[in-house]
């Protein structure tokens, strides 16, 4: 598959800036068998699922990752945007800095009136560079103080400011383990409410965690897909809830993967004989076209953006073709895309 493929015009007021009330989103459903499109709200989901079906959801937890710090010397406001922790001892973390053309090797940042300083150590990429916080306290004040300082790493797609209740808004209700620097979106339309409606029908509930990193969101610049290389992403699969997904697999049972995390956490880890097995480790699995699942056999997902790993591994579940349409109609009927719009489910 070529990234030209996956190319198409999006009316940027239709990438949501805000979310509607949880829950209360739309809802496009999918059939791959029937091949048929339809229009429904998010709260009609639970008409797709019975007893013994399974929801796979990503309980990853956003931490604000996104924060601003000074040049010491010139004063200059620079971005830091905190990607992965490398080392918890020493506190290096592997970052993105803007502007980077004023951040080299050995200066160091301040941020604000706090004891958090930061020296630049090595360069990793274009705007990636790898960091040491000098910081006395241990990990749990560290984090404190990024929660303290650090601003909701909404993205910069929706072309605004982070506000304090995007802490509330981009954060599932199921979010439990930190790490993640965005946030699982298709979880994002759960309700306790409606998952306590999901449970009292027999649908059961298999948390997994991908901490989402840059893996998922980094742009594509190849033409030819096979050449992309994305960056791991730490995941780990319970036991438990490996158990809850083989279960329902061999009942032949629905087992819905709950956003693109979730799908790509659970096809990194298959047994042999197509079942899923615990795991606790690092991804960088890149799914496209064509592809074939083992394991999750529907999934909800949000309305992603052009030319990204998003909308190509939606592709590769609900057929090329057919999501190319639905894509379309989706544009036509002004669905809300991105983070904070609306869902697809793919049966």
């Amino acid at each position: 598959m070529k990234l030209s493929e996956f190319k198409f015009d999006l009316p940027e007021s239709l990438i949501a800036k805000y979310p509607v009330e949880r829950g209360e989103s739309r809802l496009m459903v999918i059939d791959r068998k029937a091949k048929t499109i339809e229009h429904k709200q998010f709260s009609d989901m639970l008409g797709y699922f019975s007893d013994g079906d399974v929801m796979v959801i990503n309980n990853t937890k956003v931490f604000p990752a996104r924060l601003y710090g000074n040049k010491e010397k010139t004063g200059a406001k620079i971005e830091v945007f905190l990607l992965r922790e490398l080392n918890r001892e020493m506190k290096l973390w592997d970052v993105l800095v803007d502007p980077a053309r004023k951040i080299r090797v050995g200066n160091k940042l301040y941020f604000g009136d706090s004891d958090l300083v930061a020296e630049v150590i090595d360069n990793t990429t274009s705007r990636g560079r790898t960091i040491r916080f000098l910081f006395d306290g241990n990990h749990d004040e560290f984090m404190k103080a990024v929660d303290e300082l650090g601003e909701t790493p909404i993205p910069r797609e929706m072309n605004r400011e982070a506000e304090e209740a995007d802490r509330d808004n981009y954060q599932t209700v199921f979010a439990q383990h930190v790490g993640a620097v965005a946030a699982p979106t298709a979880g994002l339309h759960f309700t306790r409410a409606m998952m306590k409606r999901m449970e009292i029908k027999g649908i059961h509930f298999a948390p997994v965690t991908l901490h989402v990193g840059l893996g998922t969101f980094r742009q594509v610049d190849v033409e030819d897909l096979t050449k992309h290389k994305t960056d791991s992403e730490n995941y780990r699969i319970p036991e438990d809830s490996a158990k809850i997904v083989n279960t329902a697999l061999d009942a032949g049972r629905r087992v819905c993967a709950v956003g693109t995390t979730s799908l790509k956490a659970i096809e990194s880890s298959v047994s042999a004989n197509s079942r899923l097995k615990p795991v606790e480790g690092w991804t960088d699995r890149f799914i496209f076209p064509p592809y074939e699942f083992k394991i999750a056999n529907s999934l909800l997902t949000s309305l992603h953006l052009p030319e990204s790993i998003l909308i190509m591994m939606t592709s590769a579940f609900g057929g090329h073709e057919l999501i190319k349409e639905a894509y379309q109609v989706a544009i036509k009927e002004k669905y809300r895309f991105f983070s904070y719009g609306d869902a697809m489910l793919i049966i």
